[in-house]
């Protein structure tokens, strides 16, 4: 069994979230979301490797007047069930489980990380319509490419410290640059995240090639990458590479940032991700997710 936890103190956090607990489930795996309402075009974001959906409460607020955000807890993290597999595959019928249950209308998905490979997953599958999908700074690993940057060791590390109980400063010790609220809330959420999910998760980052997945997105989805200027997930050749496999793809540096890109620097990359979901898609068909999200704000 996972050894899994959530103090009451990370409990009380959804008290100041302004957003609503949505579940759905799909083979008897109950899925949690969060919810932050509105008539907006949804918006379902998808969270990296350790990160419940309230880590990403920050962006999602941010977002608000553009969107409806769904943030959600994916398998084996946060309030969401620990799951029998953790491929993207299953990760990405758990997407399409959640639009359909919560009658999302054509979705655009915003995936960081581990939650990025997922939204490739979900677009080439082609399950749910979707009017675009942003993906930010996902692992371009896979066999063959050499291993993922970050160590197993190291993300075990931080979950057994969550697991005994850690605080903001110790979290600080690993990510200096986040803001202190996102340090205090990833002290307090992290044990919520189920270590064979995690370790599953690992080995899929290297046993599943991103690159069987990115260029099969249909040339007509409007189709965004952000990535970190400093990242060592998506490095210059492997923005390259990706740009080369998907002509039709916007790609978008985030400068002075790493692999957590909106956690190093939060101003810019927030920006940025805005400009992505507000500036129509030169290259695609329209409509395009910019031009809806306009159209949505201008009347």
């Amino acid at each position: 069994m996972t050894h899994r936890t959530l103090s009451q103190a990370a409990l009380a956090d959804l008290a100041d979230i302004p957003a609503r607990s949505r579940w759905t489930h799909r083979d008897g795996i109950r899925l949690h979301a969060l919810d932050y309402g509105g008539d907006g075009v949804p918006l379902v974001i998808l969270p990296g490797i350790t990160s419940p959906a309230v880590s990403m409460d920050f962006v999602a607020r941010a977002l608000t007047d553009l969107v409806r955000p769904v943030v959600l807890d994916v398998r084996g993290r946060g309030l969401s069930d620990d799951g029998e597999g953790y491929t993207l595959e299953n990760y990405a019928a758990d997407v399409e489980a959640v639009a359909k249950q919560l009658n999302l209308d054509r979705p655009l998905l915003l995936g960081h990380s581990m939650g990025a490979r997922i939204a490739a997953a979900a677009a080439v599958r082609g399950k749910i319509a979707l009017r675009g999908v942003v993906l930010v700074d996902p692992p371009l690993s896979g066999p063959g490419r050499g291993p993922y940057p970050t160590t197993l060791e190291a993300f075990l590390t931080q979950l057994h410290e969550a697991q005994r109980g850690t605080d903001a400063g110790e979290v600080a010790r690993a990510w200096p640059r986040w803001p202190r609220r996102e340090q205090e809330l990833r002290a307090r959420w992290l044990s919520s995240c189920g270590e064979t999910a995690v370790k599953a998760t690992h080995e899929g980052f290297e046993s599943e090639d991103f690159f069987d997945w990115w260029p099969r997105i249909d040339a007509a989805t409007p189709t965004t990458l952000l990535y970190g200027a400093d990242s060592p997930v998506v490095t210059a050749e492997g923005a390259t590479e990706a740009e080369r496999a998907l002509p039709s793809a916007r790609l978008i540096q985030v400068p002075d940032a790493g692999h957590m890109l909106f956690w190093d620097n939060p101003d810019i990359a927030l920006a940025l991700l805005r400009e992505a979901l507000t500036t129509p898609h030169p290259l695609q068909e329209c409509p395009s997710m910019g031009k809806l999200v306009h159209d949505r704000l201008h009347g």
